[in-house]
């Protein structure tokens, strides 16, 4: 599992991904390979920072998949911009990276099997398996380090001054007592479209 955290404040929007990733009991930390949770997507819009939680594989996959894509067809600027982007994505995730669909035999939709956390200019946007999409104000986590870290941010919302400071909170609380979260901590940080 994993911590990834995001936040708007002050016209800046922060993520922040631990790097350990776990297979069952087994570590293996930043110092045995160079693990990665998060990465950048040039989209029409701009940058958008990409972060999943779950399968190891959800990373590379998501890499390639929007990679290939042309980008004035990455549209992530909005919640529906999100939403449509994703649905176009999916085919293509099932028919080139052999997406496996199917969580439950009473699933209302095929899963993209991803939850994710997108930062970009116009806010943070966080993705579930069935392609919901939601729209934070503040903050957000996901991952299994998400209650330490939202908590953490909850605390230090109000009194800190930046998204990267709030963002620094949730990560260190989730890194701290979450046993598959670790640093080091990727860091992105983007100002917010005015």
């Amino acid at each position: 599992m994993t911590t990834v955290v995001a936040v708007r404040k002050g016209g800046q929007v922060a993520l922040m991904a631990d790097t350990l990733v776990t297979f069952g009991d087994t570590r293996l930390s930043h110092r045995m390979e160079a693990n990665q949770k998060a990465f950048v997507v040039e989209d029409a819009q701009g940058k958008s920072i990409f972060a999943a939680a779950g399968a190891a594989a959800h990373f590379l996959v998501l890499r390639h998949a929007l990679a290939a894509q042309p980008r004035e067809e990455l549209r992530l600027g909005s919640k529906d911009d999100v939403f449509r982007t994703l649905m176009r994505l999916h085919p293509v995730l099932k028919e080139h990276f052999f997406l496996q669909t199917k969580e439950d035999d009473h699933d209302p939709y095929e899963s993209s099997q991803f939850t994710l956390l997108i930062a970009n200019r116009a806010g943070i946007f966080g993705v579930y398996s069935y392609r919901e999409v939601f729209e934070f104000k503040e903050f957000w986590s996901i991952g299994s380090g998400r209650s330490f870290a939202l908590g953490a941010m909850h605390a230090a919302y109000a009194k800190a001054r930046t998204a990267r400071e709030i963002a620094q909170a949730g990560i260190d609380a989730a890194c701290e007592f979450d046993r598959n979260s670790a640093g080091p901590v990727d860091v992105f940080t983007l100002k917010l479209k005015v």
